[in-house]
C-alpha cells in the first residue's frame, strides 16, 4: 500500500500530465527555423517561444472556422530601440489587428528568405479576411536586401517606421548590449570609448550603433521602392510620453477605426511607462527587460553626437517634411 506521500506525489504527477496534454491538444506544434537564426531583439519577454524550451519548437495560437493564415498587409520595420515591440503590443488591442507573435526575419535573413513565401506565411497568426495581419523585425530596416523583396512580395504594402531622437537611440542600442553582457559575465567597453574614435577625437561612424541612427540613408532605400504615402514615421519618443497619440495616426494609417482608446492604455506608476488594459481587463505591461535605466554619459559626449547628427537630421526632415525636436 501507498504511503500518504507517495499517494500525494502520484496526484501531483498525474495532474501536471493532464495540464500539459490539455495545453498542447489545443495548439498545435511544428518545426519552424531555429531560434538562433533569430535576432537577438526577437527573443521578448512574454513571447511564446517562452513557453517552450525545445528552440525547434514554436506554439501556434488558437484558430477559429473563418480564420487563414494571411502574408502581412503591414510591416513594422524598425528602427531598433524605438518602440517597435510597445507599438506592435498597443497594436494588438485593435480588433483589427492581428499581429506575429514573433520577429520572423524573412526578408533580412537570406536562410529564412530561401524557404519562400509558404514557409513566412505559417510564421503568420490566423485571421479573419477583414483583419490585418501586422508583422515587426526592426532588422528590415537597415536591410539592403529587404526594400526590394517586400516590394517583390507586395507592392502596397503599408509600411511603419518608428524613430527616436538619434543619440537616444545609440544609447539604449547600448544599454540592451550591456544588460545582456552582464548578465553573461562579460565586459564592455566604456559607451564613451565606443562612440568616440579617441585618435581623432571624432564620433566613430564604424560604430554599428551610430549608422543605424542615420535615419535618412536607410529611408532613401526604402523610398526606392515605395511612395511616401505607403510609410507611415511613428514619433518614438512621443510613444512613451503619449502613445494614445500615436497609436490613433497609426490606426489612421492603416485605414481602420479608432478602437484603442484611454480605456486600453494607462500609465504605470511603479514601472514608470504605460501599460495595456485589455477588454477583458487584464493588465499587462512589457518585459523587465524594456525600460531599463540608462547609464551615466558625459555631456561633452552627448553634445558631440547631437552636433554629428544635426545634418543627417535635417535631411531626414525634409525628406519626410516633418520635424522632431532632437535638439
Amino acid at each position: 500500500m501507498k504511503s500518504k506521500g507517495q499517494r500525494v506525489l502520484s496526484i501531483a504527477i498525474i495532474f501536471c500530465v493532464t495540464v500539459c496534454l490539455t495545453y498542447y491538444s489545443n495548439v498545435k506544434v511544428w518545426n519552424g527555423g531555429r531560434l538562433s537564426e533569430l535576432g537577438e531583439e526577437s527573443l521578448t519577454v512574454g513571447s511564446v517561444r517562452k513557453l517552450l524550451e525545445d528552440e525547434d519548437l514554436v506554439t501556434e495560437r488558437i484558430h477559429f472556422p473563418g480564420q487563414q493564415k494571411r502574408l502581412p498587409q503591414s510591416l513594422i520595420i524598425g528602427a531598433r530601440k524605438c518602440g517597435t515591440r510597445a507599438l506592435l503590443e498597443f497594436l494588438g488591442l485593435h480588433p483589427l489587428i492581428q499581429p506575429a507573435d514573433q520577429e520572423v526575419h524573412f526578408f533580412d535573413n537570406d536562410t529564412n528568405y530561401n524557404r519562400g513565401y509558404e514557409w513566412y506565411r505559417d510564421h503568420m497568426p490566423y485571421s479573419y479576411p477583414e483583419q490585418i495581419t501586422l508583422e515587426k523585425s526592426p532588422r528590415y530596416f537597415i536591410t539592403e536586401k529587404a526594400p526590394e523583396r517586400i516590394h517583390r512580395m507586395n507592392s502596397s504594402i503599408k509600411l511603419i517606421v518608428l524613430l527616436r531622437n538619434p543619440t537616444t537611440r545609440v544609447i539604449s542600442d547600448y544599454t540592451q548590449v550591456y544588460y545582456n553582457k552582464l548578465a553573461k559575465g562579460k565586459d564592455m567597453e566604456k559607451f564613451e570609448d565606443l562612440v568616440i574614435d579617441r585618435k581623432t577625437n571624432e564620433v566613430n561612424t564604424g560604430f554599428r550603433a551610430i549608422q543605424i541612427s542615420i535615419y535618412y540613408h536607410h529611408l532613401l532605400r526604402w523610398l526606392k521602392y515605395f511612395k511616401r504615402e505607403q510609410i507611415h514615421v511613428v514619433d518614438g519618443d512621443k510613444l512613451i510620453t503619449n502613445p494614445l497619440s500615436e497609436i490613433k495616426r497609426v490606426e489612421r494609417f492603416l485605414g481602420l477605426p479608432s478602437k484603442v482608446t484611454e480605456n486600453n492604455i494607462y500609465f504605470n506608476t511603479t514601472r514608470g511607462f504605460y501599460c495595456m488594459r485589455t477588454p477583458k481587463t487584464e493588465q499587462k505591461c512589457l518585459g523587465l527587460t524594456k525600460g531599463r535605466k540608462h547609464p551615466y554619459i558625459e555631456h561633452s559626449v552627448l553634445q558631440k553626437l547631437n552636433d554629428f547628427f544635426r545634418p543627417h537630421n535635417k535631411k531626414l526632415f525634409s525628406l519626410i517634411s516633418h520635424t522632431f525636436d532632437w535638439d
